[in-house]
Formats: C-alpha cells, structure tokens, sequence
C-alpha cells in the first residue's frame, strides 16, 4: 500500500512531462507560427470543399506533408514539391496531414493537377482514368440525367462508364471538393533566413526526371 502512493506520483509526473513537452510546449510554438507569405485563405467554397474532404476520411489514405530529401528523396521525384513547414497549414483547422499513403500525397495537388474536369472524372469514378486504381468511387456527389440544363456542369467520361442515354452532372458537393483540391498549391518559394526550406524540392523534383 506504501508504494501506491509514490507509484502514481511518479506515473502523473511523466504524464505531465510529456503533455509539457509534445501538446503544450509544441503548441505555444506553432500559434507564433505566422502564414507563409504566399498562403492564401480559404474561399467560402474551398472550405465547404475542404469539410466535404474531412467528412469523407480522406486524411485516412491521403497525406499533405511532403518530406524533407533527407527522409525521403522519393516523394521529390514523384513530383510531390518541397519539404512542408508550419507556415502551409496556417489556416488548416483541422490540419489533414495525414499518417497513410495508400493514395499520393495531396499538398500540392493543385498545382500538379489544375483541371477542373480531370478531378471530376476522377471523383465520380477513378477507374475511368486509372484502370488499376484502388481509390473508391464517389456517385453520390453526382447526379444523371438525360439532358444537361443551364448552368449544369457535365463530367466528361469514356464511353465505357458513360450511363446509356444519360449524362452525369455535378452536384454543388462534387464542385466544392474540385474547388478545394484545386486550392492545394503550396509552390510559393519559403524563406530560408527563417530557418525554412526554400524551393529546393523542385530542382530535386527537376533533376530525378532528367
């Protein structure tokens, strides 16, 4: 019984040491995390985009954290962009950097990727662009119809997913979703007198596909 006592003094003071340590003092540090210059805020429809992508779970397969060439040179050479700072994820509430990659990492999505009916088609349906694709289908973010109307933007399909007689229109959430990985382009240069990576990623990125 003696030993209880001095058992969970010991046991709270570790607790509190690494509270300390990895949440508060890590915390305190990035609020004085300022926006990185070319960091733009959200649109209204970016962020309704980017809670779409937090209520679907896409965080559980894709990453938004490019690593430094000293972890993985890798991610460079797949065109992924720089090493991420705290500066990117200013007005990410909540961040979605993600702990999987069963998908590519997305951080810089927007700049690789800047078209608008590339992301729909592959949102309705991946297979229509990636045959051997493992990422699931999203229909429910679109609508068939058997004419187009005015203002209706009609995702572009091979003919072998296209539904006989119908065409496949985007809803507002589909459009959203669009808008927010198209807002994805952290490719503005970094500031190394902060102790911040400069665009080296890119020369990187540059020099593995020669």
């Amino acid at each position: 019984m003696n030993r209880i006592v001095p058992l969970y003094i010991v046991a709270f003071a570790i607790l509190a040491f690494a509270t300390l340590m990895l949440v508060i003092a890590p915390g305190a540090q990035i609020r004085q995390q300022q926006p990185a210059p070319g960091l733009k805020q959200y649109t209204a429809q970016e962020l309704a985009g980017r809670a779409q992508y937090v209520n679907m779970g896409c965080v559980y397969c894709h990453s938004q954290q490019p690593r430094s060439p000293s972890q993985s040179l890798a991610d460079f050479s797949r065109g992924w962009g720089r090493q991420s700072t705290a500066a990117d994820y200013a007005y990410d509430t909540p961040h979605q950097l993600g702990t999987m990659r069963t998908g590519p990492d997305l951080l810089n999505v927007g700049a690789r990727l800047p078209s608008r009916d590339w992301h729909l088609t592959h949102l309705y349906q991946p297979r229509a662009i990636f045959d051997w694709s493992i990422m699931p289908a999203y229909p429910f973010l679109f609508e068939h119809k058997e004419k187009a109307e005015a203002g209706d933007v009609v995702v572009k399909l091979p003919a072998a997913f296209q539904p006989a007689g119908q065409v496949v229109v985007a809803k507002q959430e589909a459009l959203d979703l669009t808008a927010y990985l198209q807002s994805l382009n952290r490719t503005y240069p970094i500031d190394v007198k902060e102790g911040q990576l400069q665009d080296q990623g890119f020369a990187l990125t540059q020099d593995a596909k020669k």
